[in-house]
């Protein structure tokens, strides 16, 4: 190999360790390898900035408002209610119900924010019919991934695929083109995941069942003594700060809330305290502080209340809180929201919460005001944020007439009236013209790091393909599994992308065998398109990790899932996906 194919090899490892290892955001770790090969030389500015004049990640971002305008108006309330039906338990039929719908839908919509929508609506149904939340969201994660993998617009990875080969000089892929190798796949997955995966799913307690439990437990309200010692300090000067075992959560004063306490707040006669920690640290707490009297709460859920109450938010990849603890982070100033527990891979944390480093793919509950949702909206940390209690958002006035621009786009891009491009990015404007979502909230509800990711990463792809790093390899691949005939190589293809995005990013993953596979394809006298098309499905196919794909994270707290409940879950569906997208490509290439 040339050194330029060394430096890229070794470029693209390190990238994937730090995709794979979680400590830095996808985005970084693929902006960083694309910008040490712009300034070593393996590429030029052209190839490191393709990406961002292409149309891929524009279009992405302008699902991401469609998709958003869906939620604001409360299009798919009714349609979620009514798949669910009026039963008190997951059966066969009721799960097919769901799941089916659900798969028919993430084809025309971005999956990561459909999904964000149902998991709130599924949770609610869950916990009025106290059914666990774990048999239906990790099912409906696979459902969308399989309804994603239809079209061109059902997963970012797909327009990621059609962008890549755009550059290349080719067509893009038409809406339906994907179709043809993706629709016995989805059908084979979706009965493997109606009749198989649903039965060996556990029953997790739900992150509200859990908590709940939990904070019985170990939850007091306390009142201050008028005019006696704490009257008239303020929390620090009270010795109410980084007690060992329990912490102040909420200042109660005349009817008024005072949810993440500040350090300085100066307490007052009559105020009403709420604490949480081990049960023993707080009634050992209240015996010896003086100026304390128990106020007799028996619940910590009696503080929920139109102006504030319980959220579930889970921490994405991107966020600016992994790594951080919650004091670094000064949490309770940033959002105004009290952290009461933190819950990872399906177990609740005991240390004290402050000092907890966090992670992504972790699970707060909060205490906040009503606006918690805008504010961490705008702060971009959350994959979803769910409020706990409550009525289910029902359906705006404004709700038809999104459901008909999507179908409009939908069409006219099935007719190719115009570019898929052109018809989401008018229907933006459409949606900010009439009102129906704000410029600010169009921003808001773009996920950056998202579309950062897959511009840059175009230049990491060019590199493969300028290095000479993706004939190389595919010269290997040939030599190696070309005895096992045109099968053999799809499905080491095939194979290695199944690895690849389930260690990190899919639309990474895809980008890095894009040229391998054009050069693979023109190598054993495959067709091309179909090759990448191949690779495009199984990028999106991730069912064994949190990590491998958003949808899956995003599910993984308010499940209670664990680490192994995905691997006994996904093994079935992976195999089968691995399998039958091999054998149809190999039909079509």
């Amino acid at each position: 190999m040339s050194p330029d194919a060394w430096i890229t090899a070794a470029t693209v490892l390190i990238m994937f360790v730090a995709l794979a290892s979680e400590r830095v955001p996808p985005a970084a770790a693929v902006m960083s390898a694309t910008l040490f090969l712009l300034v070593i030389g393996v590429i030029d500015e052209a190839a490191a900035l393709s990406g961002f004049a292409n149309a891929a990640p524009w279009t992405v971002a302008a699902l991401y408002v469609l998709a958003f305008a869906g939620d604001k108006t409360g299009m798919m309330g009714p349609i979620v209610n009514r798949l669910l039906g009026h039963g008190d338990r997951v059966t066969t039929a009721s799960s097919a119900r769901m799941l089916l719908p659900t798969a028919g839908i993430s084809a025309f919509i971005n999956n990561t924010p459909l999904v964000a929508i149902l998991i709130g609506q599924v949770t609610s149904w869950c916990n009025r019919r106290g059914v666990s939340p774990s048999k239906l969201l990790l099912p409906i994660s696979y459902a969308a991934i399989l309804g994603g993998i239809l079209t061109v617009i059902g997963t970012s990875t797909n327009l990621t695929a059609s962008g890549l080969l755009q550059e290349s000089g080719q067509d893009p892929i038409g809406l339906f083109e994907i179709t043809k190798v993706s629709l016995i796949p989805a059908i084979a997955g979706l009965v493997v995941l109606i009749f198989v995966v649903i039965r060996i799913i556990p029953e997790r307690k739900g992150a509200l069942e859990e908590f709940t439990d939990d904070l019985n437990e170990f939850a007091a309200q306390m009142m201050v003594v008028k005019e006696g010692p704490l009257d008239g300090s303020t929390v620090t000067d009270a010795g109410l700060r980084n007690l060992k075992g329990i912490y102040l959560v909420e200042i109660e004063r005349d009817g008024q809330m005072f949810p993440a306490v500040s350090p300085s707040r100066v307490l007052r006669g009559g105020d009403r305290l709420t604490f949480v920690g081990e049960s023993s640290q707080v009634v050992d707490f209240q015996r010896v502080t003086k100026g304390l009297q128990s106020a007799e709460s028996e619940h910590l859920l009696e503080v929920d209340s139109p102006e504030h109450t319980f959220y579930e938010a889970v921490i994405g990849a991107d966020s600016r809180l992994v790594g951080q603890n919650l004091a670094d982070a000064e949490f309770r100033t940033r959002y105004q929201a009290a952290v009461v527990a933190i819950r990872r891979s399906g177990k609740r944390i005991d240390s004290q919460l402050g000092k907890v480093t966090l992670e992504a793919g972790d699970t707060l509950l909060l205490l906040a005001g009503s606006d918690f949702r805008v504010k961490s909206r705008r702060a971009k940390d959350f994959l979803v944020v769910l409020r706990i209690g409550g009525p289910p958002p029902s359906a705006t006035k404004r709700a038809p007439f999104v459901g008909f621009l999507a179908l409009a786009v939908i069409g006219l891009a099935a007719f190719e009236v115009l570019s898929i491009f052109e018809l989401s990015l008018i229907a933006v404007g459409i949606l900010i013209a009439t009102r129906t979502v704000s410029v600010s909230e169009s921003g808001e509800a773009i996920d950056f790091g998202v579309i950062l990711l897959i511009a840059a990463s175009f230049g990491v792809g060019s590199a493969i393909e300028v290095s000479g790093l993706a004939e190389t390899i595919s010269t290997g691949l040939v030599d190696a599994f070309g005895g096992w005939g045109d099968l053999g190589i799809i499905f080491a293809l095939a194979l290695a992308m199944t690895i690849l995005t389930e260690l990190a990013s899919n639309n990474a993953a895809v980008v890095v065998l894009f040229p391998i596979t054009i050069a693979v394809a023109t190598q054993a006298g495959l067709d091309p398109r179909i090759m990448v098309l191949m690779i495009a499905v199984m990028a999106s196919s991730s069912f064994l990790t949190a990590v491998g794909y958003q949808t899956n994270m995003m599910v993984y707290g308010p499940g209670g899932y664990r680490f192994g409940d995905l691997i006994k879950a996904g093994l079935p569906l992976t195999i089968t996906l691995l399998v039958t997208v091999s054998l149809v490509t190999w039909q079509l290439a």
